[in-house]
């Protein structure tokens, strides 16, 4: 029996960020996977970021995790989301290397100080005295002060291919067949969730000429802030079209299809349905977008993302041969949907912590989410705070105000989530400060003080810091109509009579910051300083009144809720208000008035019973 600080099971995205965040802060980690083809395996679109998700990647990589260097280490091409509406939606998205992303993550795990890879299926966690003892299948025993669950998709998983139903979890690899009952037996919920993946297809097999290619863009910063530039475009991506055809075939054959004939127990993604269920859902379109995406520079296969399915194979076929410029593509691996166990992670306080049994963390889509970059934040989040439970530490809790982590890890231990959980800019009450180009400014100190932040990154985010610092000192620089006259007739804007300072400049709608270097100020200044200062700058009243509100939350965060409290003899409070403050028990009147249930007055009796009790 070997003993380690803490023990990972899972080496997916959740797994690789937790195992390497306790490793990197000096505790000796064992990462189990039950294949270790699987580790940092891209099992379904061969991307990272993406709306809200790119925020996520840059606030990992921020705190000195590993996401975002390794998909700009294998990157095929970047984009940036959502230029049409504003910069608090801002979301760079890359297309990677699917098996470059998985070999550099591996190597990076084995070269890692403290940590320690080990093939095996976890079938048994139990709890001891010290901490936990885990079992393999093999029957081999660890022991640990601290375990983290990042079993991803592989809990009694099933694949499903019409009638064809597998025990196995995503590509064929074996899945976890006992320790959803190792959970059972430790008092856990466990629910049933599915989620699917589409068919990969040969390159040559498609009609390019029916398709629009979508190269990468060339003007778009790397995820990583340690990453001084990204390639120009590898490998395009095409867009394309679902027919009238499709449709019809779908509508044909829907009594096929086991998300509609009773196959399928579990409940499915919301935001990311399969064709069939578009179809059925979105009955009055006609046709909907197909993205075909590149897997990897050495291979043929495409992804066809924005049709997944789980029909039956020879169903498939004439699904995707119905789309335009697939009418003879050749399916290298057919579609299939997948059903997996999960908890119900509002067992778990913000530190992603069982609230029953302390020392048993939770990360990924176990916690019911869905989404490599949600599933490498709760990684980050469970490893910083495993470390600090190991060696006596206060922990970490990342606030809805200063994190889109924050915010996922608020929604899924307070709300109840009955569908895979995935991350939009829409859950983000503050997103206009929590944007994809400061989120080394709003979490690198914090990166820092924990230990995962290195000396090298640290400088650079200093330096960093006090460009902008001088920056914002420069733009109150006042200059005269004779100045900048010319530039402002030259762009369309009204010149006034009098002096205005760079910043008043700044924020006219047709003058950039690149206007302003022109006119020989802030010289010397990075791409991406210049960038952020312009967004603060054109912004800066409405980002005023959003750290208004964010001062105005923090009242109710800041009032503490003891974990002892009876709400049911509160007096006032609703009976359901009751029920799921006692099943969730949150740390604050702000926490309380997020769960779904528990109402603005429930919230004023709170503070009342406070304000009586103290």
């Amino acid at each position: 029996m070997k003993n380690f600080d803490v023990i990972v099971i899972g080496a997916g995205h959740a797994g690789c960020e937790a195992a390497l965040a306790t490793a990197r802060l000096g505790c000796s980690t064992l990462l189990l996977a039950t294949n270790l083809d699987t580790v940092a395996f891209l099992a379904c679109n061969p991307s990272i970021g993406g709306t809200a998700k790119g925020q996520i990647v840059k606030e990992i990589d921020a705190l000195g995790g590993q996401m975002a260097i390794n998909a700009d280490q294998s990157l095929l091409q970047m984009r940036m989301l959502n230029r049409g509406k504003g910069p608090a939606v801002y979301s760079p998205r890359a297309q990677v290397d699917k098996n470059l992303y998985h070999v550099r993550m591996k190597q990076t795990i084995e070269n890692t100080p403290n940590l320690y890879l080990r093939q095996g299926e976890a079938v048994k966690v139990e709890q001891t005295e010290g901490g936990f003892v885990v079992t393999t299948a093999v029957d081999l025993q660890y022991t640990s002060k601290a375990v983290i669950l990042c079993c991803g998709v592989y809990l009694n998983s099933r694949t499903l291919v019409g009638n064809c139903v597998r025990n196995s979890g995503p590509n064929g690899f074996a899945n976890a067949q006992f320790l959803t009952q190792s959970l059972v037996d430790l008092g856990f919920t466990v629910r049933r969730f599915k989620t699917g993946t589409p068919a990969r297809v040969r390159m040559m097999s498609i009609d390019l000429a029916k398709t629009v290619e979508q190269r990468g863009e060339e003007d778009v910063r790397p995820f990583s802030y340690m990453t001084e530039s990204i390639p120009a475009t590898k490998r395009s991506c095409y867009l394309t079209y679902s027919t009238a055809e499709t449709k019809r075939i779908i509508l044909q054959n829907k009594h096929l299809a086991p998300i509609y004939n009773g196959s399928i127990d579990g409940v499915g993604p919301r935001y990311c349905p399969s064709i069939e269920d578009k179809v059925v859902r979105f009955a009055d379109k006609e046709r909907h977008q197909i993205f075909l995406e590149p897997e990897s520079e050495d291979t043929c296969e495409f992804y066809v993302q924005g049709a997944s399915s789980s029909m039956p194979a020879s169903v498939q076929q004439q699904i995707y041969h119905s789309i335009e410029g697939l009418e003879n593509v050749e399916i290298m691996r057919d579609a299939y949907a997948i059903e997996y166990d999960c908890i119900d992670a509002t067992e778990l306080d913000a530190t992603l912590m069982s609230k029953k049994i302390p020392g048993m963390f939770f990360a990924g889509q176990i916690n019911g989410t869905s989404g490599y970059e949600e599933a490498g934040a709760q990684g980050i989040v469970a490893g910083i705070n495993a470390e600090r439970l190991v060696h006596g530490k206060s922990p970490i809790v990342f606030r809805r105000d200063n994190s889109y982590i924050g915010v996922l890890v608020d929604d899924i231990t307070t709300k109840e989530t009955f569908e895979p959980y995935r991350m939009m800019t829409s859950r983000a009450e503050h997103r206009l400060v929590l944007r994809q180009d400061n989120a080394d400014m709003r979490l690198t100190e914090l990166g820092h003080e924990i230990g995962l932040v290195d000396e090298v990154r640290y400088q650079k985010f200093l330096a960093k810091k006090q460009q902008i610092e001088q920056a914002q000192k420069q733009l109150k620089t006042v200059l005269s109509p004779k100045v900048f006259g010319p530039l402002f007739q030259q762009k369309g804007e009204p010149v006034p009579a009098k002096g205005l300072s760079l910043e008043e400049m700044l924020r006219r709608p047709n003058i950039t910051v690149q206007d302003i270097v022109q006119l020989g100020f802030l010289q010397n200044m990075d791409g991406e300083s210049l960038y952020q200062v312009e967004i603060e700058t054109k912004y800066k009243g409405y980002i005023e009144k959003e750290m208004d509100a964010i001062a105005q939350a923090a009242k109710l965060e800041n009032k503490p809720l003891p974990l002892d409290i009876d709400y049911d003899k509160i007096e006032g409070l609703r009976i359901e208000a009751r029920q799921k403050l006692n099943k969730i028990r949150p740390a604050n009147l702000g926490q309380a008035g997020r769960i779904s249930g528990v109402s603005p007055a429930d919230v004023q009796i709170l503070i009342v019973w406070l304000a009586q009790r103290k």
